[in-house]
């Protein structure tokens, strides 16, 4: 999937990417790199909603 057909809306998008990381990716960084997402975007419309990456759990909280 490319950073093209990634969900627009927020919460979705938080969703999507909360469960590919607990199924698919050990960090942000490998599903960034696998997706071909620009990790400073996707971490920017996250924190837009208060969410940010939390390393330990592999996840946005």
């Amino acid at each position: 999937m490319s950073h093209k057909e990634l969900p627009k809306d927020p919460f979705i998008l938080l969703s999507y990417i909360n469960t590919q990381l607990r199924d698919h990716y050990n960090n942000l960084d490998d599903l960034c790199l696998s997706l071909q997402i620009n990790k400073k975007e996707l971490t920017e419309k996250l924190l837009s909603i208060d969410y940010s990456y939390e390393f330990n759990t592999n996840q946005f909280i």
